[in-house]
């Protein structure tokens, strides 16, 4: 904007500048021209008035020859040539000027049927001059033509010259002008431009999260208005803020409040529900029933408020690492294991895949990932580790843990919400035989992936069709084998025969959990 307004400016100044240099070269050189045409045709009609007095017609050549240099010394001007002519004689008082080539026809026929001076300005040998031309009268009663007609000629090189020095001056002070509106063009710009700038930085400030971020209100002007505007909407915006972040906070206790109060009495609920579950077989048909409802409920709202409180705790910013170098291999046997998922569960582990890892958390991972596969799922469930490079190139190597199943899979629009908190997919997924604890929170991949990031990792999701696309499970070579249709064991038990039938693509959910592998003795920051 600042370059935009300096070329209007300068621009303006030019066109001005020029437009008054044109219009005062053009009245000076008329002036310049009128002053020296009156100055001929006086001095002409004098002399000749003052000459013809004594002069007898009809004159011959010597005569006339005579009258010409008389009134071409009466003149006084060595610029001036005079040209006398009487029917067919022709006198001239300098023998370089040829009347033929600087008086023109047009001249000496208004001289000739005229009774007053005339002039023209005419151009020879690209030099201009002035031809002065009258009849001579004698004042004798009828005021007849003598027959006599006189012309002067006036060189004009020395009033072009005075015009062209004064359009010479009018340039150059063009160039002082041109200078002085840029100048002032950028005073103006940075008296412009200084407070958009300011009101352009506070709010970017603003746009980064900088609530506070206000301008100085200074004068009057539209700028004044403008910058009073923006810190209304500012402070407006931060008033809805912190009323957000109140009531974000005042919801965030509430929940870590009635999470905590509701322990003490699904405790003891949990107690009378076991005792009844383990007695359910002595009781009668439905309260039998009714009884293993109680403790499947009873577990399924205590996972529930177990949930809550970790969320809880992930909002608050009040979860830390306890993080040590630990075999990843043995952290998912022993999840699966405490749950009793090692028969339900295809694993492929490879040993010796180390990290430095908070090994409770990434028992609570591989529990909700694995769980939501076999209740919503179908078998079988896979769980893959590997390795796999950076995707930005460092070099640097991740650790992957893929669990999939082979159910009808994720659609693209629920595989954007899967990590949402409360977010149920469970129209989209049939529940399996494995699903023996009811409905799920729609917590459980909320929490997975925020111990994923807690540890400056990620959970992805995908289609168990598309791996063979994905280059960067290029290491799993098992999981894509499964999505080609094989079972990864190469024609060994449970492979198949390799018919058209087992190379079919299959479908499914695939979870990709990545860690970066970081070992201890490296920067783990």
């Amino acid at each position: 904007m600042r370059v935009r307004l300096v070329v209007a400016f300068v621009v303006v100044a030019l066109i001005s500048a020029v437009t008054a240099t044109a219009l005062a070269y053009r009245d000076a050189r008329t002036a310049v021209l009128q002053r020296a045409q009156h100055a001929a045709v006086d001095d002409l009609r004098d002399q000749v008035g003052a000459v013809a007095a004594d002069f007898d017609v009809p004159p011959d050549q010597r005569s006339l020859s005579r009258f010409t240099a008389r009134v071409a010394q009466g003149l006084g001007n060595d610029s001036r040539a005079v040209v006398a002519r009487y029917q067919d004689l022709v006198a001239v008082s300098d023998s370089r000027v040829d009347p033929d080539t600087r008086i023109t026809p047009e001249l000496r026929t208004a001289v000739h049927i005229g009774d007053e001076a005339r002039f023209q300005r005419v151009m020879w040998r690209g030099e201009p001059y002035l031809v002065v031309g009258m009849p001579v009268r004698y004042a004798d009663g009828d005021k007849e033509t003598s027959g006599l007609e006189v012309y002067a000629l006036t060189d004009l090189r020395a009033e072009r010259d005075d015009t062209a020095a004064l359009l010479d001056s009018a340039r150059e002070g063009t160039v002082p002008v041109v200078v002085l509106a840029a100048a002032l063009a950028l005073l103006a710009a940075g008296t412009v431009l200084r407070p958009v700038r300011k009101l352009g930085r506070a709010t970017r400030e603003l746009a980064a999260g900088d609530l506070g971020s206000r301008v100085a209100v200074t004068g009057h002007d539209e700028l004044a208005d403008l910058a009073r505007t923006f810190n209304e909407t500012a402070d407006a915006l931060q008033a809805s803020d912190a009323e957000l972040r109140e009531q974000e906070a005042k919801a965030r206790r509430f929940v870590a409040d009635v999470s905590h109060e509701l322990r003490t009495p699904l405790a003891a609920m949990t107690m009378v529900a076991t005792v009844l579950e383990e007695d359910a077989d002595q009781l009668p048909p439905d309260a039998a029933r009714a009884a293993r409802t109680v403790g499947a409920e009873t577990a399924r709202l205590a996972r529930l408020v177990d949930d809550l409180m970790e969320i809880s705790r992930f909002d608050a910013k009040a979860v830390r690492l306890n993080a040590a170098e630990t075999d990843l291999a043995d952290t998912v046997r022993a999840s699966l294991a405490l749950r009793g998922w090692t028969d339900q569960v295809e694993t492929r582990l490879p040993e010796g895949v180390r990290a430095v890892v908070d090994r409770r958390r990434i028992d609570v991972i591989v529990a909700n990932l694995v769980g939501n596969a076999l209740r919503h799922g179908a078998p079988p469930v896979t769980v893959t580790l590997g390795t796999a490079p950076s995707a930005d190139g460092s070099g640097a190597r991740w650790v992957t843990l893929a669990v999939a199943d082979h159910g009808p899979g994720l659609p693209p629009e629920t595989r954007e919400r899967v990590f949402d908190r409360f977010y149920k997919a469970d129209a989209a997924r049939t529940r399996g035989a494995a699903d023996d604890s009811g409905q799920g929170s729609g917590l459980g991949t909320a929490i997975a992936l925020e111990n994923a990031r807690l540890h400056g990792g990620t959970i992805e999701v995908a289609d168990l069709a598309d791996l063979a696309d994905l280059a960067d499970l290029a290491d799993l070579a098992d999981l894509a084998d499964l999505a080609d249709g094989n079972d990864g064991n190469d024609g060994g038990e449970g492979g198949g025969s390799g018919g058209q039938a087992a190379r079919e693509p299959r479908s499914g959910a695939v979870f990709t959990l990545r860690l970066p592998l970081r070992r201890t003795g490296e920067d783990t920051e």
